[in-house]
């Protein structure tokens, strides 16, 4: 199984590709997939799992709104999630993945985090288009 110090070369690997990251707690990362990036994938060493989560929105107050925003995550991670999968914790929208560290190796590590960048990247304009005006 994979321990903490596995996790940390697998983002030093990831920073020369140009992201960031720092250690905001030991074993509770938040990394940034270009310096002057607003989106950040918190990274949390959890034994026997490695979790990947990104916050993406608030849920909108207008039920009917809500209703339809939610259906449509169901759609995105039936249709267009490789890996990973958009949630609800409290009022905010996730997307998250969990790996396992007991199989877990760079190349594992790097497809989930791009393929939760990119899915979020190409989702962002239209799940944008529920946030309510502040």
């Amino acid at each position: 199984m994979l321990m903490k110090d596995d996790i940390e070369s697998f983002l030093v690997r990831l920073a020369a590709t140009g992201a960031t990251y720092s250690e905001v707690e030991p074993g509770f990362w938040i990394v940034r997939p270009s310096p002057d990036s607003d989106l950040s994938v918190a990274v949390n060493y959890s034994p026997p799992v490695v979790l990947l989560r990104v916050d993406v929105m608030t849920l909108p107050k207008n039920g009917a709104q809500t209703a339809t925003l939610t259906r449509r995550l169901l759609e995105l991670n039936a249709s267009d999630l490789l890996h990973g999968s958009y949630g609800i914790q409290d009022d905010q929208i996730v997307l998250t993945e969990a790996l396992e560290l007991s199989a877990l190796d760079f190349e594992e590590f790097l497809a989930s985090y791009e393929s939760i960048t990119l899915a979020l990247a190409s989702h962002l304009r239209e799940l944008g288009s529920y946030r309510e005006a502040r």
